[in-house]
């Protein structure tokens, strides 16, 4: 057994250690606290202000309840908590900050191990990287799905839905007392989007990777079996103190391949790529942006769940999960990664079979040959740009179309409702300034939403490109994180109604057709725009962050390979 670390507070002589002691006694705690148990900190990002993660102090208390029955003490401590839906301007902006919160808190804390309570987009990938930072042994608790929404005799999907509905509310086809029915049955219980948005995305990554129990990703929120895999996780993280296993030894190269060849065949969220990213700068990991497309190259899409497919996470869950779909994906997996369990991934999904060949399929019969996300290049986006290829139209996945430029979001928001915008089928939609400084934070500002004057027409969707992100649980022909970002000189910043671009998803490239130094002429008139921020988090957010095809993290915060 190793030398406990939490014991530097309390096992020394000295006035600070009885005075720890003392105080720790303040919360009830007898002297056998300090009679070398493991002490085991639960970093909880539950929030009233974020209803993903709104029943996480319920799961702490299971999580509690396999710590104390392992021989260990949790002793249980927040974080913030980042609310997707309601946090301004963009969660995805204070991604680094959460992250930095959880790392210092473990650093700092007389703890041995950590147990991550997450759920929501950001806080399952802000969780990690604090983690991976500090290195101490780590297994993470997702906190599910919510129910799947409903509305009539319709499952709704929180998000996938909800967009298609508001296009039918806007244009007039969903009177108000229905869109208020929808409004009253599209979230029905705490948990996150329950189609295979970010939350659900990184949520399997994280057990495909090896950082959670077999199973844990796809329980619905409020399903019991919640709760018993939280007490499970809880006995684990006890177990893992002793065996000194940390995110180091866990999350290597093979498992971040594995968590990316998992993303392509779940057709999981674009924002995984910029997550990953950031995850494999913490560790050291050198890991390029045109990896994705290599793995995705020869990875088949095979879960059949929106917004590309057709089921939800439920569903999912009952098919068998992600333990289902790895043993699908095994032969391009790498099999002997190690994960909390100390086992391999191959022992961890050793008989798991799955249960509904309509929801996951058969790696021979799959959706789509090719994985969820694409990787593009070309003259538009020399550091790379992404497309949920699987989302997308496939008749505009070849294209070439007049641009129509919008300079901010709020010019985009005030000129996409009117009903004489002068955009056809055939019509490029760019969106500017919406990158990690453009933004700031890199919104979802990327599912730029179909004008009403197409809409009119039937015309459901277009080419639309930018350097956001866009929610994963968003559909479309939506090119994102278009790097470098236009408010850092990138290419997208010269672009202007009238000109012609060309997207070609199966040779990869996204290309503004003008001769080089017409373009190289535009640049150089370039002037990049002034920091917002005085001061604060913000400045030093401005100040070190760095472009999507890195991971938009800190650039302080990387580690060298």
């Amino acid at each position: 057994m190793p030398a406990l670390r939490s014991a530097e507070w309390w096992s020394k002589g000295d006035y600070y250690s009885f005075a720890r002691r003392a105080w720790l006694r303040s919360e009830g705690f007898g002297d056998d606290i300090f009679a070398g148990k493991p002490i085991i900190g639960i970093c909880n990002s539950w929030s009233e202000l974020n209803n993903c993660n709104a029943h996480l102090r319920t799961v702490a208390e299971a999580v509690k309840r396999g710590v104390w029955a392992a021989g260990g003490v949790p002793l249980e401590f927040p974080t913030i908590s980042l609310g997707e839906m309601f946090l301004r301007p963009t969660a995805m902006l204070f991604r680094n900050l959460m992250a930095m919160d959880v790392e210092e808190s473990i650093r700092g804390n007389p703890i041995d191990g950590v147990v991550l309570l997450c759920g929501c987009d950001k806080t399952t990938p802000a969780q990690l990287m604090g983690a991976a930072s500090a290195d101490l042994p780590a297994i993470v608790v997702t906190g599910g799905p919510m129910l799947s929404g409903q509305w009539k005799m319709r499952r709704l999907g929180s998000g996938t839905d909800g967009r298609q509905l508001f296009d039918l509310y806007r244009t007039n086809r969903l009177t108000p007392e229905e869109w208020c029915e929808v409004e009253a049955g599209l979230a029905r219980s705490p948990g996150h989007c329950t189609v295979m948005g970010t939350a659900s995305t990184m949520a399997c990554l994280a057990e495909a990777m090896g950082m959670t129990l077999p199973g844990c990703a796809a329980i619905p929120a409020v399903d019991s079996r919640r709760l018993l895999m939280a007490e499970h996780s809880g006995r684990r993280a006890v177990q893992m103190v002793l065996e000194d296993l940390r995110p180091s030894r866990i999350i290597t190269r093979d498992a971040l391949e594995n968590a990316i060849t998992a993303c392509m065949a779940l057709g999981g969220s674009t924002n995984a790529v910029v997550h990953l990213l950031a995850l494999a700068g913490r560790l050291g990991i050198d890991l390029a942006l045109s990896e994705f497309d290599v793995i995705s190259r020869r990875t088949p899409y095979l879960a059949n769940i929106k917004p590309s497919g057709q089921f939800l996470m439920e569903e999912f869950f009952a098919a068998g999960g992600v333990s289902a779909l790895l043993q699908e994906l095994l032969p391009l997996l790498h099999a002997g990664a190690l994960t909390v369990t100390g086992k391999t991934l191959a022992e961890n999904i050793a008989g798991a079979v799955c249960h509904d060949r309509d929801v996951i399929r058969p790696a021979a019969a799959p959706l789509h040959s090719e994985g969820g996300i694409a990787i593009l290049g070309g003259n538009l986006a020399p550091g790379g740009a992404v497309i949920k290829q699987t989302a997308a139209s496939p008749a505009l996945l070849t294209h070439t179309g007049p641009a129509h430029v919008f300079e901010s979001y709020q010019q985009m928001l005030d000129g996409v409702d009117n009903e004489n915008l002068p955009v056809t089928s055939d019509t490029v939609l760019v969106l500017k300034n919406a990158g990690p400084k453009g933004g700031p934070g890199m919104p979802e500002w990327g599912h730029i939403p179909m004008p009403k004057a197409l809409l009119r027409q039937g015309i459901n969707d277009v080419v639309r490109i930018s350097d956001a992100r866009m929610s994963g649980t968003s559909f479309g022909t939506v090119v994102l994180h278009i790097a470098p970002e236009s408010a850092a000189g990138g290419p997208l910043a010269a672009v202007r109604t009238g000109d012609s671009i060309t997207l070609d998803v199966p040779n990869r490239r996204i290309e503004v057709n003008l001769p080089p130094e017409e373009l190289a002429r535009r640049l150089s008139a370039f002037t990049p725009p002034a920091s917002p921020y005085t001061r604060g988090y913000g400045r030093l957010y401005w100040e070190h962050v760095n472009q999507a095809h890195q991971g938009c993290d800190f650039d302080f915060l990387r580690r060298n390979p």
